[in-house]
């Protein structure tokens, strides 16, 4: 199988995944991925069912990950067998939008997951003076990250990114004491020392 990145919202496709989509025999994805690249899908598109089973699909089958595959996406279940194609992921549109480098982040997510090992990651990273890149949960978002780091003694910037690439596309701003609010279940927090 062929895991290709569709990026983290509409025309965020790199020419390679294009290419691999418009030449698919058959493509899976959720309903967001394919949305996402249906202009370039030719042949049948048909809803991942179950996650774990991706490895039964046919050989030459394209699986379409929303943003890259392999932040919280679907290039975990890839075998060395398998190809993985980039994608724009939520990391590099957010660096990009609010200036942040890449090298000076720790990159957590909580996304879809316990959120408990999120948190200890950052209470960690935030220790050893990183910036923090996170994908957050419902029950653990930009408020309860707010919360820790004002429990830490911790002065940051906060960011959120929300519906990239999407109409709606917001990105707002404010510190721990005025954290951000998100109106979308689809964003993403940077914490900037």
């Amino acid at each position: 199988m062929i895991v290709v990145g569709v990026g983290v919202g509409p025309n965020m496709l790199t020419q390679e995944a294009i290419e691999v989509i418009s030449n698919a025999p058959v493509v899976y994805g959720s309903k967001r991925s394919i949305e996402i690249a249906e202009r370039f899908i030719k042949c049948k598109a048909n809803l991942i069912k179950d996650y774990k089973s991706l490895h039964l699909l046919p050989e030459g089958a394209v699986i379409l990950s929303t943003g890259d595959p392999m932040f919280s996406g679907l290039g975990k279940f890839a075998t060395s067998k398998d190809r993985i194609v980039t994608g724009v992921s939520s990391i590099q549109a957010a660096c990009a939008r609010f200036h942040v480098d890449m090298s000076t982040l720790a990159i957590i997510t909580a996304h879809g997951r316990d959120p408990a090992p999120a948190k200890e990651a950052l209470i960690r990273e935030v220790g050893l003076g990183k910036n923090i890149f996170l994908l957050p949960a419902g029950n653990f978002g930009v408020k309860e990250v707010a919360s820790l780091l004002h429990e830490m003694g911790v002065s940051a910037k906060l960011h959120i990114y929300e519906d990239i690439g999407y109409p709606d596309e917001r990105a707002v701003s404010g510190t721990i004491d005025e954290p951000p609010e998100n109106k979308s279940d689809m964003y993403c927090i940077l914490v900037v020392l």
